[in-house]
Parts: structure tokens; sequence; C-alpha cells
């Protein structure tokens, strides 16, 4: 007979069958964390693991440029200490840098965490006032910058009243700036590769600070810990089936989310890591065929440049080569497209806020008996959680309880675990409200199938309410990406006196098509409920972001003047 469990309302005691019994967990008493059983989590010790025991193994190639693991290692323990001796780098500082896909960049992600300060990535694209906003607000101490782009950093710095110190790096494998001191370098030679390194005291402590984009406001600092890089990195490895001694090409920008982790990620098993300065499609066949090349990201922007330039008979390759692709869902004909390439697709998805992929479209072997058109659609789902995240859900915004898995219903993106960033940066009110109710809060929006996959729909932000319905512009587009003639569309709500908004299309037509707004809405016609069809449609050049991203605010931008 099951013995009868009652607690008591006492601090001290429980009874358990006629037993008294502590109230404190006795397999805490005596067994504290000490230094021998407890160490903070970071990503930091992968590389010195790697260093160990391969040596002489290829870790960083670039152009003509090899780096072994030892080497790879060395640079960055030199790079802390000379952060350390020279700048008075410490804990609680940030270093930023403006750097291309190349060594130092990689070094960075280890050399300056190294020192307990935090590193800060930008964008490479963005513009003068955006760089020196970020710079003031991240309180940054030190700016590594690449040549390329040291005018673009002087005029940011223009704008501070106490700007950061800067140290040059000029890339051997470019031609340009051959008469500018690689400052880098120099740093790098007046730092000692034996000196001691310590792990964080903490793993809460700060790895990383990323800024959003901003397109609602001012950007957002968005602040990653050690114990959520260390958890992602591994994460990675488990979620693409990586093996020992892959080859990862650096197609997606290492200042975007850090890389998705990829820079601490390699080092778990000893990959090489194949830099590339410039997304060129050449470039990319070439390094797939003669590095062999396992591994590679990008925005949908990456895959269109893959599948509108064909390999020459010189660069195909034989060999399995997974693509992961994020950022908003592709076109169903540019993952079809892909396919026949021979790229072995993998749909990501996640935020900054939780260390760039956090959920994966995890194939399910049962779809390999699926129609082609059937397999791409299960291709364009978003998917289930990654490994090292612990609760993904869509609910009901307003009751935060589950949308029905039917496909249909819509509900809010949320999530929480151990890869959901600390918060927004000198900004509480904004950190508050993304964390409300224990979840974060992604502002995207999503349905639920049948089989516990999700798949996004739109962000809050970008769904059309029309006369009381809720239309998703990812669906439009989705119609108007399956016509041939079209490179790029893109969906915005506009205001309408009868329905109070309506889809209004921006699409950007393939070089040799021309095509009509006439003809676009036919074809809508055909495919979409009436309600659904946009008002009206403007053909020109779509702006993107340096991640491919489609900048629907200066759209909307054009829309104020536009009559309806």
């Amino acid at each position: 007979m099951r013995e009868r469990v009652s607690v008591l309302f006492s601090k001290n005691v429980r009874r358990t069958g006629g037993h008294e019994t502590p109230a404190v967990n006795p397999y805490n008493e005596g067994l504290n964390a000490n230094a021998a059983n407890y160490q903070p989590l970071t990503p930091l010790r992968f590389l010195e693991r790697s260093a160990q025991l391969y040596p002489n193994r290829i870790a960083i190639c670039h152009g003509d440029t090899r780096f072994t693991y030892r080497q790879f290692y060395q640079r960055a323990c030199c790079l802390c200490d000379a952060l350390q001796t020279c700048f008075d780098v410490n804990t609680g500082d940030t270093v930023s840098v403006l750097l291309a896909n190349t060594p130092p960049m990689l070094e960075c992600h280890y050399g300056i965490p190294m020192t307990g300060a935090v590193i800060h990535s930008i964008n490479i694209r963005l513009d003068v006032a955006a760089i020196a906003f970020q710079l003031e607000h991240a309180l940054s101490k030190l700016l590594i910058v690449d040549s390329e782009f040291s005018e673009l950093a002087s005029a940011a710095l223009s704008l501070l009243d106490n700007p950061p110190s800067v140290v040059i790096y000029r890339d051997p494998e470019i031609q340009r700036d051959a008469e500018i001191e690689c400052e880098y370098e120099a740093l790098l030679s007046s730092g000692n590769p034996d000196t001691p390194w310590q792990s964080p005291e903490s793993e809460w402590d700060a790895i990383s600070i990323n800024y959003t984009s901003g397109t609602t406001g001012k950007p957002k600092g968005v602040v990653s810990h050690h114990r959520g890089a260390y958890l992602l990195a591994q994460g990675n490895i488990l979620t693409l089936g990586m093996h020992q001694f892959e080859v990862y090409l650096w197609t997606l920008p290492m200042f975007h989310c850090n890389g998705w982790g990829f820079p601490w990620s390699l080092s778990l098993i000893a990959g090489a890591h194949v830099c590339l300065r410039q997304v060129r499609a050449n470039a990319i066949f070439e390094a797939i065929k003669n590095e062999r090349v396992t591994h590679l990201c990008g925005a949908p922007a990456v895959m269109r440049i893959l599948t509108e330039t064909e390999p020459s008979p010189t660069q195909q390759w034989q060999h399995p080569v997974a693509f992961c692709t994020a950022a908003a869902p592709p076109p169903a004909p540019i993952l079809k497209a892909m396919q026949q390439r021979g790229f072995q697709l993998v749909h990501l998805y996640g935020l900054t806020e939780t260390y760039g992929p956090a959920v994966v479209n995890e194939w399910n072997p049962d779809w390999d008996l699926l129609d082609v058109e059937s397999r791409v659609e299960r291709t364009a789902r978003q998917g289930v959680r990654y490994h090292a995240l612990e609760r993904l859900a869509v609910l009901d915004p307003t009751t935060l309880k589950p949308v029905p898995h039917d496909g249909e219903t819509l509900g809010e993106v949320m999530f929480s675990g151990n890869i959901v960033m600390k918060g927004y940066f000198r900004n509480p009110e904004a950190t508050r409200k993304a964390f409300q109710s224990g979840w974060f809060h992604s502002g995207d929006l999503a349905v639920v199938h049948p089989d516990g996959y999700l798949q996004l729909k739109d962000r809050a932000k970008d769904i059309i309410i029309s006369g009381g319905e809720n239309i998703s512009s990812i669906e439009i587009e989705d119609v108007l990406y399956q016509h041939a003639g079209i490179r790029l569309a893109a969906v915005i709500a506009v205001a309408d006196e009868r329905w109070g908004e309506v889809p209004h299309a921006f699409v950007e037509p393939h070089p040799d098509q021309n095509l009509t707004p006439a003809e676009l809405k036919d074809w809508c016609v055909e495919r979409l409920a009436k309600f659904k069809i946009p008002k009206k449609f403007t053909l020109q050049t779509i702006p993107v972001t340096a991640t491919g991203k489609i900048r629907k605010v200066s759209l909307r931008g054009k829309l104020q003047n536009i009559n309806y």
C-alpha cells in the first residue's frame, strides 16, 4: 500500500510516513561547489583543448594564409595579454570590432573575452551615425577596425565626445592599403602567448553585446553570457550533426549574432574556418570544391546568389554540403533550386536575443516519401526547439495559453531557457517588457502544425488587419515568389478608409523580366482570397540589409507619399 505523504506547515520539518525529517535537502549539506568540482561554463576552453590535441591541424584558411590550432590559440592569448598590457582592458570593459570575415575576427571572439571584457561586433554596412551611437552606448574602450572601413570609423569617431582608442588591421590578402601599417599585428607581437588567462568569475558574466537593427526605434544592445554561448556552441554541433574536422565557410557575417556561435562551435570539433571577405558565387563555389567545405550559413539573399549563378565545370563538387538558412522563410522556388544545386538545406530560426539560431526544422525521415512540392513545403517551416533551449511555445499574447496545433491559429513565438539573452544593455524598461510573465516575447507570429512544428507567418508589427481579418504578409509574398519573373517581393500594410488596412506589394523583377501591375494582380487573383489581394503593386529595386533582410521600414516611408 502506498505510504501517505503529508507536508507539515513548518520551515524545519516534514512528516513522511510518520517520520519527521529536516526540510533542508540532505544532499546539499556539506556538498558545496568548489574549484575542484565546479567551473563556470565558457566556450573559450574549447579552443585551448583543440590546440592541445591537434596543434598542427589547420584551424583558419584565408586566401594563402593558414593558421594551425596552435597558432590560433597562441594569437588569441597574445591578443588577450596585449589588450590588458597596452590598453588596460579588463572585466566589464567593451572592445568593439569593425571587421570583415577575417582571422582577426575569429581571434577577437576568444582574445577579448579572455580578458574578462565583452566583444562588440559592429555591422560593417551601417551608416556613420548608427556606428557612433553603438560605440557610445556600449561604452567602448577600444575599436579594432579593418583598414577598408577606416574612413567610416573615423567619421563615426568624430561624432563622439570621448572616442575609444583605435587599432587598424590591414588584410594581407587584399592589395589596397599596402602603405598602412598593420597595427593589429604589431599589437599581437607585443603580447605573451604564455601569460595565463582566467575563465569568467561567473558563467553569467557577459561575453558579447550585439545591437538589434532598430527598425522600431533606437537599436537595443543585446547582452549574451558565457553560459549561453557555451550551450549554443554545443547545440549547433548536436543540431546539425557535425563531426570532427568539418570545414565551415564564412558566408554568414561574423558580426551577425557572433556568427550564430560558430566561431566557438568549430573549436569543439577542431574544424576548419574558411574566411571569406565578400560573398560572391564563384568564390563560394571554388572554396566548396578546393577546401572541401561541408557547412555554410546565410540568409535567403545568399541562396539567391548561389542559384542565379551556374558553377563552372572546374567548380563542381561531389561531397555533401549543408546550407543553413534563417531570417524570413525562403521562397519555395529558391528552396527547390538550392536542393537541385546539391545543397542539403537546414532551416533555422532565432533572434539576436537568442544568440542566433534556437529553432531547427529537424528533418523527419517520413518526409522523404512525400512528393517534391510537399517536401519543399515542409522545408519552409521553422521547426522545433534546439537541444540547448528549454522551452519554446506559440502562445496567445493576451492569455498566454498555447494556440491549437492546427496550422492556422496565430500566436506569438516565445522562448525560455539558457540561450536567451541577459537583457538589453542600459535599457531596463525594454528588458522588463521583453521578459513579461517568464517568457521572452519575440514579436514573431506563427502557427503550430499538428506535428508540433512551428511556422512563422509574420512579425507582429507586419501583420495586416483588413476589415477585422488578419492577413499574413508572408503568405502573400510566398504567392508572389511562385512567379518565375520575381526576384524579390515585400508586402506592407497601408491605411485604408474603408478596411482600416490593405496590402501593398513591392516587387523587384529579375533583370530580364518585364512585369506589369495588372499581370501581378491576375497572378494573385488565381491564388489568394479576394481580401488578401494587394490593392496596389509597385515595381522597383527593393532595399535589403547587410544580412539580406528586406528593409520594410524604408518601404513604409515610401508609402507615405502614395494616395489610396
